[in-house]
């Protein structure tokens, strides 16, 4: 893939994984578990298919060489191994990207074989496309990409602020965002079918973190004004003084919303107030089971 942005940029951008799954569409979440500045462990969700995937990838970082190499410590099954290989590389006014991929499959059976190679060639795809998308806007990044958040803080038990958002089956149908069905064959991960009326899209993917009292999502069909929507809630227990529940927004606009500061303004605030009702019933929830015990 070529594209028209300096080689230290895009570089940038798939060095610093963390982005990835607002900045690539098959990217759901990644949580950096170890860095020494030149290696480093991650733990990576992404839409494989029809299914969600989860590894440990290994990555060695060359700034110098604008080489990212990464081999999977546990990959999910069918593949047995995985290595890889992104190379940035200088091209006049732009740059040459190429990602490399070499796979191995539990058993050499020829069905999974086949699937890894469609599922990977087609991740691939979608990851060098979006890349080029962002190398021709990556002198305006900053205006296409947004973050807000709410905080409230309160006393109630940390444990049922994160059971009511996590059981978004049970979610009141007055909320407005009850999802249509939950889907949980993994533990811990959620595919939720949505309506699709509004510019988060119908479709989002969650991964809870009990014990961290963390819940992250990604919305995976998003439409309109947004190109890409991620965010996370979080429980802090505070010393003292209750906990604070907090809700994060990362939004990736489209060039005619980021240009529209109206129709920018209007999908924020779509977003905000939705983050903000769920936040209000899931205090009232844990406020109400309080009083009933």
């Amino acid at each position: 893939m070529t594209a028209p942005a300096p080689s230290g940029v895009l570089y940038g951008l798939i060095a610093d994984a963390t982005v990835w799954p607002l900045f690539f569409p098959p990217s759901v979440h990644v949580e950096q578990l170890d860095f020494d500045g030149t290696r480093e462990r991650l733990r990576m969700w992404a839409v494989a298919g029809d299914r969600i995937s989860s590894w440990v990838s290994h990555r060695r970082l060359d700034v110098g060489q604008r080489r990212v190499e990464f081999r999977q410590e546990r990959p999910s099954a069918p593949v047995e191994t995985m290595t890889g290989l992104w190379t940035v590389e200088p091209l006049g006014d732009g740059s040459r990207v190429t990602l490399e991929h070499a796979f191995t499959v539990v058993g050499d059976a020829p069905a999974d074989a086949a699937w890894t190679e469609r599922v990977t060639r087609a991740n691939s795809r979608a990851q060098l496309q979006r890349l080029a998308w962002l190398a021709e806007r990556w002198t305006r990044l900053d205006d296409l990409v947004m973050s807000f958040e709410d905080t409230v803080r309160v006393n109630v038990p940390a444990e049922l602020v994160f059971d009511f958002l996590y059981r978004a089956g049970d979610w009141p149908d007055d909320l407005g965002t009850r999802p249509l069905t939950v889907q949980e064959d993994t533990p811990g991960i959620q595919v939720l079918a949505l309506d699709g009326r509004s510019a988060t899209g119908g479709e989002a993917v969650r991964i809870s973190f009990p014990a961290a009292g963390r819940l992250v999502h990604k919305h995976t069909r998003t439409s309109g004004p947004l190109a890409a929507y991620t965010g996370e809630w979080t429980i802090e227990p505070q010393p003292g003084a209750g906990l604070d529940v907090t809700v994060r927004h990362d939004v990736l606009l489209n060039d005619d919303a980021a240009l529209d500061q109206d129709a920018a303004r209007r999908a924020c605030d779509e977003v905000g107030r939705a983050g903000r009702r769920l936040l209000e019933h899931a205090v009232r929830h844990a406020s109400d089971a309080v009083r009933v015990l």
